[in-house]
């Protein structure tokens, strides 16, 4: 009895297992694709999180964001940025605008969906970050979870939470700061180790 009780407080501890991608070799290119907090808005380029994501992972990393886009500009801006860079990888970010603009969840979750399938048909490999829906609780909708789930792609959900709660790390209401970037960074490097990609 005791093992079983062992055994389950591990399974616990564990938590949830993270889907595995391939490893990135070295030349690797990393495509980091969104909007502002992929641009980096409120701090340098050098201080964006595509930029400390490569110091951190020792791979390129390409910062493809746009600030102000939506996901419907998102997704046809995405062919040309995969045929021009043919990434290993894309870390997806993308949604906050949609949110702002009252646009709906559904056309997000679906122009998403569509960026996944777009980058997998050429054989890019995905990982996902949630971003906040402005609100009380701050949290990411739900359909990121389920995108994440449907694909069997790596998620990160938590790191803009944590980052638009504290004023100490924020350039303004929506954007990290250069400290604020560099948590993200660290979280999407943190999940690459995990999913086995580093």
């Amino acid at each position: 009895m005791k093992a079983i009780i062992l055994f389950l407080l591990l399974l616990v501890g564990c938590g949830p297992s993270v889907p595995k991608i391939a490893h990135l070799p070295d030349d690797a290119v990393i495509l980091a694709f969104g909007d502002s907090l992929t641009y980096g808005t409120g701090a340098t380029a050098e201080e964006s999180y595509p930029a400390v994501l490569q110091s951190l992972v020792g791979r390129t990393v390409i910062r493809s964001g746009v600030p102000g886009e939506v996901t419907a500009e998102s997704l046809l801006r995405l062919p040309d940025a995969l045929d021009e860079y043919s990434p290993n990888l894309m870390v997806l970010c993308i949604g906050g605008n949609d949110f702002l603009q009252q646009r709906g969840e559904k056309q997000a979750a679906d122009n998403i969906r569509a960026m996944i399938r777009l980058a997998k048909d050429k054989g890019v490999d995905v990982v996902l970050v949630g971003v906040p829906k402005f609100g009380l609780m701050l949290t990411p909708p739900e359909f990121y979870a389920q995108i994440a789930e449907e694909f069997n792609i790596p998620y990160e959900d938590d790191i803009m939470h944590k980052i638009l709660v504290s004023k100490s790390l924020k350039s303004d209401e929506i954007h990290p700061n250069p400290q604020g970037y560099h948590l993200f960074a660290e979280a999407v490097a943190a999940l690459l180790k995990k999913s086995g990609a580093i």
